[in-house]
This record gives C-alpha cells, sequence and structure tokens, in this order.
C-alpha cells in the first residue's frame, strides 16, 4: 500500500488515528520490558492468525529474547494484507493482562457472589463429569446446552456432540447477524456469509444503512472502503448520528430511528416507477418482480418524508445515483441487525434494492466465495440423538433453520419445557452483554445444576458460574484451521507465540481431557493438537510442518462474478431471485416485504442505540491494558441542542433510566451536533460489574443493563433491541 493509501486508511476513524500514537506508547514500554531480560532466542516472527473477532485476520507475532513483543499483519493473508485493526495490533495486552484468570476456581457460595476456591484442573474435571453423568443418568444428555462464541468452541461443541446432546448456540445469529442471513437467503437462495462477501473496493457507490464502518472494525471491509473512498466512490450514509462513515459520504441521510423500512420502501418504489432497474438481470435471473413491483410502487417519497424525516428529493436523488453506477452498487448488508423485530423483513428489503441494481454476483456487489476443502478428522459417528434441539419448539420460528437460538434455549432452562435443560457450558462469551433481558438470564440459570465457563478474564457471566476454566489466550495455543469462504480459498493456522504465565490451558486439552473423565476416549484419539491438525492436512496433501512456516496455504485462483465464468445458483424454491417469496405466503408472511410502525419514545425520552468501537470487542477487550489506555470508557452521545435544554455539557457525568425504571451507571455526556435529538448513543461493552476485573467495574454504563425489553423477529427469532428508551437522571 503507498503512503498516500495509508494515510487515506488511518483517516477512516478518528479515534484510529489516536491509537496509533497511543499504541505505540504502550508497545513500547511492553518491548521495554522485554528488553530487559536476558537474552534467549533472539528474534523469532511465528505467523497465527488474530482472535479479537470474528474476522480471524492473519498476523505475525514477534517474540523477543522469549517475550511476546508485537504482532502485525501477515503479508500473505487475504483478510489482513499485512496490516490489522487497532485491536488486533494491541492483542499483546491481552497476553500481559494482569487481571487474566489463572488457575481453575470451583464456586464457594451462592451463584454471583464471585467467591471462589482454586482447585486442580484434575479436581475441576472430576466435578463437572461428576455433575454431567449424574445429569445425563436423570435427565438425558441433551439436558446440557453449550453457549459459545468463534473457533475455539470447536473443541467443546464435538464433546457436546460425544456426550449427546444437540443443543449449542452462538448469540451471534439470534442477537447480531441472524435476520441479515435470513433475509438474503429467503431472495438469493444463500446467505451474506463471514466474512462478508461484499466486493467493497471495486464497488462505485456504496450504500450504508445503520453500518458504522471504520468503527466497527472489521479490517478487510474498512482497507477495502479506504480504497474505494480513495477511488472516489459514491458514498450513501443513512444513520440517525454523524459517524465516522457519514464524514466520507456524498449524501448523509439523517434519518429518524425505526423508519429504515420506509426509506427502502421509497428507494424501491423510485426505482421501479422510473424503471431504472437492470431489466437485463432481473428478466434472467428473477422470479415474481411483477407482484413485487405492483406492491413496492404505492411507497412514494412523499409518503416516506412522513415517516423518516427524509426529502423526498433527496430520496429520489439518492435512489437515481444508486443506478447511475449498477450494477457497481452495494447496499451493505450490515452484521449487527437485530433492530425492531422486523429485522429479517428489513434486510430481506435490503437485499431486494441489491437484486435491482443486479449486483449480486456482479463485480463492486457481491462476489461468489470460495472456501478451501479440508476434510474432517475420522472421528467416530456420534451416538443418536435422543431429542431434537428445543430452541424452536414445533418450529415457532419457521425461518430460523441451521442455527439454534440462544434466548430459546434460555427460555427452556426457565420453562423446562419442551424438555429440561439443567446444564450450560458457555465458552468466550459474556451472556449479561449479549442477551437481552439479564433478568431473564439470571433466573435461567438459577435453575441449573452445572455452570461452567471457559474465559480468559473473569467475565460477568464466570462471576455466575459453579467452575470456572482459565484458557490460554490465542497467541499461547493452538486452534482448530480457518477455512473461511472468501475471495479465494485458504487455510489459516493459529499457533503458540509464548507460554501462559499462570495454569491457563488451551480449549482443546480441556475438551480432551473432559471428555477422557467422561468415558468418552473414543471421540478424542489424537495424542495433542499438532497430532489432530497434522492429520487433518495430511488428508488434504498438505503437513503441519508446511502450514506453520507462513501460516497460510491458499487454493487456486477462481473466477468470483457471473460476468467472468461462474455459473448462477439461487436455491430457492423457483431456481430463481425471489422478489415475490413464496415461502414467506405459505408461513402466513408479507411475501414482500411492508412498513410496520413502530413505538415513538415516551415523552421526556430518548431511543437508545449503541454500536462499536474500533479499539474494543464487545466487552471482552476492557482489561487489556494496550486498548484500556486508548478507550478506557464510553460516553453517552447527546445532541448539543438538547444538552443545552437538559444543562448539560461535554464531559459531565449523569445516569440514564430507561423505561423500565432501571437506571444506569454514570456515564459521560458527549454533547454533539452528530445526532439527532430523538435518540442517544452508546458504545456497547462496558459498565461491567465482575468484582474481579478491578480495572473495568463500573467503568462508564452498559447498554445491555439498559436493554430490558426486546422484540422477537417471527421469522427467525432474532431479538430487536433498540426497543429500549431511557432519559437522564441529572443528580449522579
Amino acid at each position: 500500500m503507498n503512503s498516500l493509501s495509508r494515510r487515506k486508511f488511518l483517516k477512516i476513524s478518528g479515534a484510529t488515528i489516536a491509537t496509533a500514537a497511543v499504541l505505540a506508547s504502550s508497545a513500547k514500554s511492553i518491548v521495554n520490558a522485554a528488553e530487559n531480560v536476558t537474552k534467549k532466542n533472539g528474534l523469532q516472527i511465528i505467523p497465527s492468525y488474530c482472535d479479537l473477532c470474528f474476522w480471524k485476520c492473519g498476523l505475525l507475532a514477534y517474540v523477543k529474547d522469549g517475550k511476546l513483543w508485537k504482532v502485525e499483519g501477515n503479508p500473505k493473508d487475504p483478510l489482513s494484507n499485512g496490516r490489522l485493526c487497532p485491536r488486533g495490533t494491541g492483542g499483546v495486552g491481552a497476553h500481559y493482562d494482569t487481571e487474566r484468570l489463572k488457575s481453575p476456581l470451583i464456586r464457594k457460595n451462592l451463584r454471583g457472589e464471585e467467591k471462589w476456591v482454586e482447585v486442580t484442573w484434575n479436581e475441576a474435571f472430576d466435578y463437572i463429569a461428576d455433575k454431567m453423568n449424574k445429569m445425563k443418568a436423570t435427565y438425558g444428555p441433551e439436558a446440557m446446552a453449550l453457549f459459545s462464541h468463534g473457533i475455539g468452541g470447536n473443541f467443546i461443541k464435538h464433546l457436546l456432540r460425544a456426550f449427546g446432546s444437540p443443543n449449542e448456540t452462538a448469540p451471534s445469529f439470534a442477537q447480531c447477524r441472524g435476520p441479515r442471513e435470513v433475509g438474503f437467503e429467503l431472495t438469493f437462495g444463500d446467505v451474506v456469509g463471514s466474512p462478508e462477501r461484499t466486493d467493497i473496493e471495486n464497488a462505485k457507490c456504496i450504500v450504508l444503512i445503520g453500518s458504522h464502518l471504520g468503527e466497527n472494525m472489521h479490517n478487510t471491509q474498512v482497507q477495502e472502503f479506504s480504497h474505494a473512498v480513495e477511488k472516489g466512490a459514491s458514498i450513501i450514509v443513512v444513520d440517525p448520528r454523524f459517524s465516522v462513515a457519514a464524514s466520507k459520504a456524498k449524501y448523509y441521510l439523517p434519518i429518524k430511528p425505526g423508519t429504515d423500512m420506509a426509506l427502502l420502501l421509497a428507494w424501491m418504489s423510485v426505482i421501479v416507477n422510473e424503471k431504472l432497474y437492470d431489466a437485463d438481470y432481473i428478466s434472467k435471473y428473477g422470479n415474481g418482480f411483477e407482484q413485487f413491483a405492483a406492491e413496492v410502487s404505492q411507497y412514494t417519497p412523499e409518503w416516506a418524508y412522513i415517516e423518516t424525516g427524509i426529502d423526498p428529493e433527496l430520496i429520489r436523488e439518492t435512489a437515481r445515483e444508486m443506478v447511475r453506477y449498477k450494477p457497481a452498487t452495494l447496499i451493505h448488508p450490515g452484521r449487527h441487525a437485530t433492530w425492531y423485530g422486523d429485522d429479517a423483513q428489513r434486510s430481506r428489503a435490503i437485499a431486494l434494492l441489491n437484486a435491482l441494481m443486479g449486483s449480486w454476483g456482479r463485480k463492486g456487489g457481491f462476489y461468489v466465495p470460495y472456501s478451501y476443502s479440508i476434510p474432517k478428522y475420522p472421528y467416530p459417528s456420534y451416538p443418536e440423538l435422543m431429542k431434537e434441539p428445543l430452541d424452536n419448539p414445533n418450529g415457532k420460528y419457521p425461518f430460523a433453520t441451521g442455527e439454534q437460538i440462544s434466548t430459546g434455549i434460555r427460555e427452556a432452562t426457565i420453562t423446562g419445557q419442551p424438555y429440561p435443560i439443567k446444564g450450560w457450558f458457555i465458552y468466550g462469551t459474556n451472556l449479561m452483554q449479549a442477551l437481552p433481558n439479564r433478568d431473564e438470564t439470571i433466573k435461567a440459570l438459577q435453575n441449573l445444576d452445572l455452570m461452567v465457563v471457559v474465559d480468559v478474564i473473569p467475565s460477568e457471566i464466570a462471576g455466575w458460574a459453579d467452575v470456572v476454566l482459565p484458557e490460554s489466550v490465542y497467541l499461547e495455543r493452538y486452534d482448530d484451521l480457518n477455512a473461511s469462504p472468501f475471495r479465494e480459498g485458504f487455510v489459516g493456522i493459529r499457533q503458540p507465540a509464548v507460554e501462559e504465565p499462570n495454569d491457563q490451558k488451551p480449549n482443546w486439552w480441556m475438551a480432551k481431557k473432559l471428555g477422557e473423565k467422561l468415558g468418552l476416549g473414543a471421540y478424542f484419539p489424537w495424542k495433542d493438537i499438532e497430532e489432530y491438525l497434522d492429520i487433518r492436512l495430511k488428508l488434504a496433501g498438505h503437513s503441519l510442518t508446511e502450514i506453520k512456516k507462513e501460516g497460510i496455504i491458499k487454493g487456486p485462483k477462481k473466477p468470483i462474478y457471473y460476468d467472468n465464468g461462474v455459473e448462477p445458483e439461487f436455491l430457492t424454491p423457483s431456481g430463481k431471485i425471489e422478489f415475490y417469496s413464496t415461502q414467506l405466503a405459505k408461513a402466513g408472511f408479507d411475501p414482500v416485504p411492508r412498513y410496520t410502525k413502530h413505538p415513538e419514545p415516551p415523552v421526556g425520552y430518548f431511543r437508545l442505540l449503541y454500536g462499536r468501537a474500533p479499539v474494543h470487542t464487545f466487552s471482552k477487550t476492557q482489561s487489556n491494558p494496550i486498548l484500556a489506555d486508548l478507550m478506557s470508557e464510553n460516553e453517552i452521545w447527546v445532541n448539543a441542542d438538547l444538552a443545552e435544554k437538559y444543562g448539560m455539557k461535554t464531559g459531565d457525568r449523569i445516569k440514564l433510566k430507561n423505561q423500565d425504571g432501571v437506571i444506569s451507571d454514570p456515564i459521560k455526556v458527549r454533547a454533539t451536533e452528530r445526532i439527532r435529538q430523538d435518540c442517544v448513543y452508546m458504545v456497547h461493552g462496558f459498565g461491567q460489574k465482575s468484582r474481579q476485573l478491578r480495572s473495568t467495574y463500573k467503568k462508564g454504563a452498559s447498554d445491555a443493563e439498559l436493554v430490558t425489553k426486546y422484540n422477537t423477529d417471527p421469522l427467525m427469532g432474532g431479538t430487536a433491541m433498540n426497543v429500549n428508551f431511557v432519559t437522564f437522571e441529572m443528580e449522579v
């Protein structure tokens, strides 16, 4: 990347510039500490991949004189392209975090009191195995459920299936991307995937609807976005808040929260009524277009103006701007899509708008991704399941296919229906922050006979566990192979760069040892993780020795667009793009998205919006000493005129009270003209209540604590959380 490109990449986030300076200072202190150690092995550079978000960027870990020095992007890796985001670069701090869990713990008193007895690994596994066997004898193996996040949970998923339980979930579906995947699959017969199949770098027009690129720091996308901006792409941003991405926009539409569907329908109405769509593409690949067109034609920009507050001519102008660059127009699908309760239909509207552009499978729109095929380990067959998963009884949410609903398992734990859940195994996810309505979470876990948490820090959910198992951080362990679908097929390896500082252990070791205690040793026949990885790689004609050298093996490049040789395939009932969905119609839902008016805030209240910061991942990085230097607490964004009305100024501390009377911890005010008056905004993941994390205890306020209300998407069970309202408590 040339110096101009690099400067533009850094400008994508104002916070990123501050990141570079502070990160350099923090890294310097770690380097100085390393240089004070007697030289052992000189400098080693070890390839691996990151774990600070799901993107799994390839990295190079530098170990100087036996001490972890720094990490940077692996230039051979297609996800990082030699660059890491601020979180990835700050990953060194995860290893040096002094508040890490150090040894296994068993609960001493009541759940939630955070009083523990340190035990050996053998004692911890004996305790867990005894509880799981008793549970299995009384209720059946399906009474054990797993909540997991990230590739590190693979071996524990394997353990639970070997045990006989079908109940495994991740909050990333029902609390994040699920509505998006369902909306696109209903339309195109395929999902957007992770990483997203968005061809941002080649897009000539990019539309972001509540998608905060540069703040929601998914590395490849932000790099591509910087390149697109540099090349003069037309950027349209729709957001109640003037985000960093909005500062790059040609058109900024400060939409009224909750009315995004009205704008999408009005855009489609303009494009349909003015016949601006890609007619050849739709004729070749579309189905039900006439019925779709008849439905959306009624949603005029004048109608949408009343709902959204967006001027009708601006709606028309931005619709025509998209059309001007088709098919290289990308209406970004977003990721955290659980907003108001009609989210799968809103995501379907985004998919349909892309279909009008002809962008699916086209350059500058959505490419066709590939995975590198690595055979699975030749395990024996799992035991026959005695019961079906219970997250979605009787198919209540008919399009929640393929992934389980986390809140469905929580509900079953509370009610005992359709059968009891008596044990939770939680890997790498802080359910107190990830799930809405923490009172429901606490009610569920009080019904458990066993709760095991695997984590690297004493998170809030760990405080409620019976057993806490301290995991090695990602720079200290092997994990499963990464073969994420992308522009080109590849497989990456995570391997240890340094040893654990205390008695932490990798997840694969925990799963194997606990499996042996449970009499499931046949499902863990490999001697260690290196043997497991080597066997898988050799089945594909490679070896562990080969991949360890550069950290990645790439497959042959293949065409990724319909226009250069990819055979289009739409796995829908019609075998085409479904403008009118017969699947939805048969299930009793709108075959074409319609507008639903969402409740307004009560007088004196404001809609609570939340999002990400480029230097933190959910609630998992706040104790990282490098990243905490960059952002130690969050702020509440309040419109400047509104702040003046309430007598608030930037830096003041206030509390927030939601519609159910829940009051937050104090949070700093950020008075700004960059947000509408009918909403407020805060970064997610702060205000944690774990007493063992002293550096983060009650730093800032928790949006999750204020999310006591949620709407459930009737198509797929996603929990919409932008339906909470707050007011200001001025006395702190």
